[in-house]
């Protein structure tokens, strides 16, 4: 039995491995090696288990010959992963009439018929398959209820209940095998991310009753509090119980430590208490795992029956790890490996408390994490009365523009109607760390009556209150309770630790002051992507942009641009300030015209008085401006050439503010990006006005200054051109939002409509907007780096596009050479966290993804 690797005694030498006989079967080895009191347990392995579903049996009587002949025994799954689930455990295996007398006479005859009754009424439901309700009627515990059980199998099965204790173990064991190999278990398993085929394992061990004379019981012990981390004793014990009884026993079960809401087990058992804990620890520090211990107490000894991770949160997570390293139990880089990087956003955010009532009104696409409570606004501009009123408000629109940019500010999180994970309201909410769903298409939006209906018909209005949860997706009616984000000394340890291992860059995508300061609370390297065109819709603003548009000569736009360049040169001022001497990587300007144009006739008129012209000709005006294809047309870098007074006072702006921020802080380098570039002559044509511009400051006020200039590849020719334009650029950005966009024909703000079904249905693998295309974009990033760094070695290469903070897309970027990569301010420590368990994987020559 002992050397047999189908079906084997669990000794400190057998032959037990996770990926043969499961990770229980695994740990109690383990715990057998640290001479632990664990019952004898004999291990079926995954080759055993299925051949029992097929109907060949093991040799049971070799089994049973490992227990003594009074030993009851029970069945429980092995999977490899904990997290695949398996059968439920049977118990009180060998219980027939001539053990309950026996038991009758030792422990009393109501423990002896509860063991009994139990057995029966497991066996009964999971074995025969028979219908729970066939014992509904049977309400005495006692040897009364007993009687009442076993008269109702017979009646049932028209037959008496099995009394040979092998062909009881017999029967158990096919069941649970075939349970396991069943098409729901399967479907089951798979959606947790397990193979259909996985093996499951089963242990057969002795009972330790947990009831009879003296103190008996059972319970669960964790030396740390699972949803925080810290070193706390928590579980529970149940006097006269088995298995889990004491986490479902409510006001029954005892607290393990003393405690002043009611009685312990320190008080009751105070040496097998201390055993307990003792234990445990040794647990923790040979494990090398903070482990929920499962034991019972038999006449006030402990046993172990079992020992598995204490499952917990994200929080507690990164706790454990750090203080398991810091106790020098795991290394430093297995700290950082341990810890999930998506998970990071339930630190990063507030979250629905999980143990909270979820009222589910619909569930969108998860576009930027966390969740927040607020009052419905369906406008910006009563999201920023409601800010005013001091109110948290969440904004609904069909979908939301740059105009709205303001009110999302203003909100505490955004929902609409369209949009996938790259529409203006994801991107916008993930750099504002902004809870935000987007494509709720199963909810009718009605922003001009102001309401909300929900699939079930409930409808909501301007001021009800509703909360978004943007990491699950889900909208909910009401206020349910949160967690808080918890950024604290562990996380900031962890994050160190990280930095020290990853070997790729980490920048923020950052917009305005507020964004470069998350940024550098989050230890971003720089900014990789700032995008002015944000600056201009601040109301101040917008009219003078609004007159540079309508001006129809260069002098007029150039005089109302002046009017902007003051403005402009403060922004560029606080982010260098901010970033004290990083990289600051200024985007210059990039979307059509039209969109700072009013859409509306009170817009409209609004501007004509403000600009003292007609009405007429501003609806003429907005008119010829309009696009069959915005987002193909002037924008980009053919504004800097058609209208290149604007690059002209971007670039004075970011110039001018260089030489007021370095003055009195680190000194700055700017980074000048040129956007949507697809021809070599288009960054001739503006270098040439940008160096100008350079000149001319550096005379104006006597001082030099270095900057770099560089281009953001958003198309596919500039991508197959990349080594034509490398040698005017130092740096080279690739935008991938736009580039997916245009690699495969595909709107990102309206893919969210089919998206689901496309990959629910394998015509893509991933929605491509949210995890990089390493096939197709992928091809196209690596054949430009390649061309661009042939002709010009030094340059430097990044991705600043959403997939930068997207753990897949790093790897591929990092494999790629590239230098670094640039996502939203408050995805930067996933980034970072990401960026480091690849370095490290790499030395090890593993792969974490």
């Amino acid at each position: 039995m002992q050397n047999n690797p189908n079906t084997t005694l669990i000794t400190a030498t057998a032959p037990v491995a996770a990926n043969t006989h499961g990770g229980r079967a695994k740990c109690l080895q383990r715990l057998v090696r640290l001479e632990l009191p664990v019952p004898r347990t004999v291990a079926l392995s995954f080759g055993a288990v299925h051949d029992i579903a097929e109907g060949q049996m093991p040799d049971i009587a070799a089994v049973l010959e490992q227990f003594d002949e009074t030993d009851l025994l029970c069945v429980r799954p092995s999977s490899e992963d904990p997290d695949w689930g398996g059968p439920g455990a049977i118990l009180n295996i060998g219980m027939n009439d001539a053990r309950y007398v026996e038991l009758s006479d030792s422990m009393g005859a109501d423990a002896a018929a509860a063991l009994y009754l139990r057995f029966v009424q497991n066996y009964a439901v999971h074995v025969a398959r028979l219908d729970p309700d066939v014992f509904e009627d049977v309400v005495d515990e006692g040897p009364q209820g007993l009687s009442e059980v076993l008269h109702a199998y017979e009646a049932e099965t028209d037959e008496q209940f099995p009394q040979d204790p092998a062909e009881q173990l017999s029967e158990v064991l096919k069941s649970m095998a075939r349970a396991w190999e069943g098409t729901t278990a399967r479907l089951l398993r798979q959606a947790k991310g397990a193979p259909a085929d996985a093996g499951l394992g089963l242990v057969v061990q002795q009972m330790i009753p947990g009831v009879g004379q003296g103190e008996c019981g059972s319970g669960v012990l964790q030396l740390i509090n699972r949803s925080t981390g810290m070193p706390q004793i928590t579980g529970r014990y149940l006097s006269q119980s088995q298995g889990r009884d004491a986490l479902g026993a409510g006001s029954g079960a005892l607290y393990l430590e003393k405690d002043a809401r009611g009685p312990s087990l320190e008080e009751l058992a105070p040496e097998a208490f201390e055993e307990l804990k003792t234990h445990a620890a040794l647990m923790r520090a040979k494990l090398r795992e903070e482990m929920q211990v499962e034991f019972v107490i038999e006449s006030g000894h402990a046993h172990i029956l079992d020992g598995v991770r204490v499952p917990r949160s994200a929080r507690a997570s990164v706790r454990i790890a750090v203080r398991l390293a810091e106790d020098g139990i795991i290394p430093q880089e297995e700290a950082v490996m341990r810890i999930e990087p998506h998970s990071l956003n339930e630190l990063l955010h507030r979250q629905v408390d999980p143990e909270a009532t979820r009222d589910v009104l619909t569930t969108g696409i998860a576009a930027s994490p966390g969740a927040a409570t607020g009052k419905i606004v369906f406008t910006a501009a009563e999201a920023q009365a409601s800010a005013a009123r001091s109110e948290p408000c969440i904004l609904v629109r069909r979908e939301t523009s740059p105009e709205d940019v303001r009110g999302m500010h203003a909100a505490v999180a955004v929902l609409t109607e369209k949009g996938g994970m790259t529409s203006h309201a994801a991107v916008i909410g993930r750099g504002m760390g902004l809870p935000c769903i987007v494509g709720a298409s199963d909810m009718t939006f009605q922003t001009k009556k102001k309401t909300l209906t929900a699939p079930d018909g409930r409808v909501f209005k301007t001021g009800d209150t509703l909360t978004i949860d943007g990491s699950s997706g889900q909208v909910l009616a009401g206020q349910p309770a949160m967690l808080e984000a918890a950024l604290d000394e562990c996380f900031q340890t962890l994050m160190g630790w990280a930095d020290q291992a990853r070997d790729i860059g980490i920048r923020a995508n950052a917009d305005t002051p507020a964004d470069a300061q998350t940024a550098r609370n989050f230890d971003a390297q720089g900014i990789g992507l700032c995008r002015t065109e944000h600056m201009f819709f601040d109301p101040g603003r917008l009219t003078v942009m609004r007159e540079m548009i309508f001006a129809d000569e260069p002098s007029g736009r150039a005089a109302a641009l002046e009017r902007l360049l003051p403005m402009q040169r403060e922004d560029f001022t606080q982010l260098f300030r901010i970033m004290q001497g990083k990289p600051v990587c200024i985007r210059l300007f990039d979307p059509p015209l039209h969109e700072f144009l009013p859409t509306t006739r009170t817009g409209q008129r609004e501007l004509a008085e403000a600009l003292d012209i007609p009405v007429s000709d501003v609806t003429r005006r907005v008119e010829a401006m309009s696009e069959y294809n915005p987002m193909l047309g002037l924008r980009g870098v053919r504004l800097g050439v058609t209208v290149p007074e604007i690059y002209d006072m971007q670039a004075r702006a970011i110039f001018e503010a260089t030489i007021e921020a370095s003055r009195d802080g680190a000194p700055v380098v700017p980074e000048v990006m040129i956007p949507l570039v697809s021809a070599k002559r288009e960054v001739e044509l503006v270098k040439v006005r940008i160096d100008a511009v350079a000149a001319a400051v550096a005379q104006e006020r006597g001082q030099d200054f270095d900057y770099r200039l560089g281009v953001m590849v958003e198309t596919p020719r500039a991508c197959l051109r990349a080594d034509e334009i490398a040698p005017n650029t130092a740096f080279l950005s690739f935008g991938t939002n736009d580039l997916t966009q245009m690699t495969y024909g595909l709107s990102r703000d309206d893919a969210g409509r089919f998206m689901s079904a496309y990959v629910q249905q394998g015509v893509f693998n991933e929605d491509p907007f949210h995890v990089l295309d390493t096939d197709g974009v992928g091809e196209l990033l690596q054949l430009g780096a390649a061309r661009a760094r042939a002709a010009q070695p030094g340059l430097t290469l990044s991705v600043c596009g959403e997939h930068g903070g997207n753990p897949e897309s790093i790897a591929f970027c990092r494999d790629a050479g590239f230098d670094y990569v640039s996502c939203s301010p408050f995805r930067v420590p996933v980034a970072r966290l990401a960026a480091a368990q690849l370095a490290i994987a790499h030395k090890l020559g593993e792969s974490p993804l």
